[in-house]
C-alpha cells in the first residue's frame, strides 16, 4: 500500500552563496581586466565599501581556480592585489 503523506518542503536561504561573482573580459591586444556583477541579493543596499571589496578578493580567487591561460592568472594576480591594497588602505 502507497503512502499517501505529502512531504513539504521549506526554503530556508533563498539568496545565491555568493554576493558577486568575477569574470575577465577583453583582448590580448586592447588588454584584459577582471570585470564584477553583483547576484541578486535581498542585502545589496546595505553593504559598504569593505563589504564590496571583500566579495571581490573572494570573487576574484574563485576565478583563479578556473583561469584558463596564463595572461589570466596575471591580470587575475593583478586585480587582487590591487583589492588588497585597497582594503587595507579602508582598514
Amino acid at each position: 500500500m502507497r503512502d499517501k503523506r505529502r512531504i513539504a518542503m521549506n526554503i530556508a536561504e533563498s539568496e545565491a552563496p555568493y554576493e558577486i561573482t568575477a569574470k575577465t573580459c577583453g583582448s590580448r591586444e586592447k588588454g584584459r581586466k577582471v570585470i564584477y556583477s553583483f547576484v541578486e541579493s535581498f542585502h545589496n543596499l546595505s553593504k559598504d565599501k569593505k563589504d564590496i571589496i571583500i566579495s571581490e578578493i573572494h570573487a576574484c580567487e574563485r576565478l583563479k581556480k578556473y583561469a584558463r591561460d596564463e595572461l589570466d592568472r596575471q591580470v587575475i594576480e593583478a586585480e587582487l592585489t590591487d583589492l588588497k591594497l585597497a582594503l587595507d588602505l579602508l582598514t
